[in-house]
């Protein structure tokens, strides 16, 4: 606490004076107290002023005049507001005729006020979210949920958006002939939630050989099987390796797979391009008992290797797949593969560029095949492949012959009085065989209904008669279809003739009329078969119950057909729509 002595200490000290301070003091209040006698004298005066003007009686002329001038100036208003956007939008500042037409029109209450509902006339306080009425006013709370309850009941239902990669991968997944009827399962729901996570799995544990399936084929097609990745596919008690794009492995993954899986029996690997000669010599050495070996683009194997596996692991293999070889694997190497392989019953041999005749003549010698499948790039004649069919033909299930232009009518022919026991038949891209011929193959031929039939690009090519020749017409025409479905349409389920282009409209008509019924039929290309319409399309609907998937690029004259619900219509060219059409209509004749 201070004392006297020290406050005065303190004032002297910083030249502080106590009457200096009193007497600024009086001052302030004296010029507040005349400020405010000052603003009661200009008050009264205006009080003064207002009064005789509330008096004041206004003649019938002066009303008269004062009318007139509120005309002019609300005409003046209109005529000028027409004015106002433009002068807005060139810069140019508003008119005093903004603030005249202001005078003359209402205000909007502000929230707090009080109004009248426009509706129900009710007196309400007005909020920021009060809501406006048909003719501009304000509503109560009551009369605005009436109003946006009115509005929503008129208003149509907007569709649910979908995602651009929601769409991209549902109509992916209907080109890969995948038709998702209602909601996925929880067990698909699993594997794709699994597949988004993947680099956080440790180990799938104990799933069945099904669900590895479709995991590998999932990161397989999303690019993710690395080194890591392929270690979850791998346990000691599994037989089976499906690996579906093998592009991001070494040669070591490859060895670690039959280390970790010493008796895998079943080997499927897709794009190894770094399968080696070291991973022949690690299977050769440790005796691995393959039974299934399905190679595609194992290209830096040398013809050794595949000689020393041939004749090593030869005797225990059952199926053997082999696609894109372009550096070994040369007739030499081929007779290696079927003297080391008699036991041998599907066979698969696509786009390994070094096999000619020589071995269609050693395949001759395999006599336990029951599935075989060959395409050969490099040029073949007829006569081998007919001895091929006379000699094994007796016995296969199903016989693919895919780009054998050579072939002709007494393939064909061999075909029809060798097999007997097919169910799937392929024979496409071929351009000397006459409708005339696929007449002779089905016609009283004793082989059960197919299954699986494509005959997809069986047609001339000769550009300068585009219809082909009338007389004896190419590749598969119309004789030649109405006689495959007579024999085949019964059981068949699988039909392919895209650019079989010389069956025509009237063929069509026929067999697809809405009355004949191929109740097995599931799916169907008709690609580049530009005689077909939206009649022949609705036909095919009729006529096949059980269909599934419609493929018709090319069909131009197809437009506004209904697609049954269930069904995907696939490549429709319709410029404004998508590329698959999946159905939504309801038939009463659909099962």
């Amino acid at each position: 606490m201070y004392d006297c002595t020290d406050l005065m200490t303190i004032t002297l000290s910083n030249n502080i004076s106590a009457a200096q301070i009193s007497a600024d003091y009086e001052r302030r209040r004296r010029e507040a107290q005349e400020a405010a006698e000052r603003e009661g004298v200009a008050n009264a005066a205006e009080v003064a002023e207002d009064e005789p003007q509330e008096e004041r009686i206004e003649t019938a002329a002066q009303k008269k005049r004062r009318k007139r001038q509120q005309e002019q100036a609300l005409a003046k208003i209109k005529k000028s507001k027409g004015k106002k956007g433009k002068k807005s939008e060139a810069g140019e500042p508003d008119s005093d005729d903004d603030a005249a037409w202001d005078m003359y029109t209402k205000k909007t209450p502000l929230p707090g006020q009080l109004e009248n509902c426009e509706l129900c006339d009710k007196r309400f306080t007005v909020t920021p979210y009060s809501k406006t009425g048909p003719d501009g006013g304000l509503l109560c709370t009551k009369c605005s949920k009436e109003q946006e309850a009115a509005r929503k009941k008129d208003a149509k239902p907007k569709k649910q958006a979908v995602s651009r990669e929601k769409r991209r991968h549902t109509q992916s997944n209907l080109l890969d002939g995948i038709v998702l009827d209602g909601s996925k399962s929880l067990e698909q729901l699993c594997i794709e939630k699994v597949a988004d996570n993947i680099r956080d799995v440790e180990e799938f544990g104990d799933l069945p050989k099904s669900l590895l399936n479709r995991l590998s084929q999932l990161l397989s097609k999303r690019r993710v099987i690395t080194s890591r990745t392929l270690d979850l596919f791998l346990r000691p008690d599994y037989d089976t390796i499906d690996i579906y794009d093998c592009g991001k492995l070494e040669v070591d993954d490859y060895i670690k797979m039959f280390a970790v899986v010493p008796k895998a029996q079943n080997v499927n690997l897709r794009n190894a391009g770094q399968f080696k000669d070291e991973v022949i010599d690690y299977i050769v050495e440790r005796l691995i008992p393959l039974r299934n070996l399905q190679l595609e683009a194992a290209n830096l194997v040398s013809n050794e290797a595949w000689a020393k596996l041939f004749s090593h692991c030869g005797q225990g293999l059952e199926y053997l797949k082999l696609t894109w070889l372009d550096y070994s694997m040369d007739d030499a190497t081929f007779d290696h593969l079927v003297s080391g392989c008699p036991n041998l019953r599907r066979l698969k041999i696509k786009k390994c560029f070094r096999l000619n005749d020589q071995a269609l003549s050693a395949i001759s010698n395999l006599y336990n095949l029951e599935h075989l499948s060959l395409r050969f790039p490099s040029f073949t004649t007829s006569p081998p492949l007919r001895d091929l069919i006379t000699s094994i033909g007796a016995n296969l299930r199903t016989l693919s012959l895919e780009s054998f232009e050579e072939a002709d009518d007494e393939v064909l022919s061999t075909i029809h009085h060798t097999c007997t026991q097919l169910t799937k038949l392929r024979f496409c891209e071929n351009d000397l065989c006459t409708d005339a011929g696929f007449v002779s193959l089905f016609h009283n031929w004793q082989n059960p209904p197919l299954a699986f039939i494509d005959f997809s690009s069986n047609r001339s090519i000769d550009y300068t008669q585009p219809d082909g020749p009338e007389e004896d017409p190419t590749g598969l025409a119309s004789a030649g279809f109405e006689t495959l479905m007579a024999h085949s349409g019964s059981r068949l389920e699988h039909l392919e003739i895209a650019s079989c282009r010389h069956i025509d409209y009237a063929a069509f008509a026929r067999v697809f009329d809405g009355k004949k019924e191929y109740p097995f039929l599931r799916d169907i290309n008709i690609s580049f078969l530009t005689k077909i319409d939206t009649t022949i399309a609705a036909g095919i609907f009729r006529s096949c119950p059980a269909i599934k998937k419609v493929t018709a690029f090319g069909c131009f004259n197809i437009s506004d057909v209904a697609v049954p619900k269930g069904v995907a219509l696939i490549g429709v060219p319709n410029a404004q729509d998508s590329i698959v059409q999946e159905g939504e209509v309801e038939m009463d004749w659909m099962p």
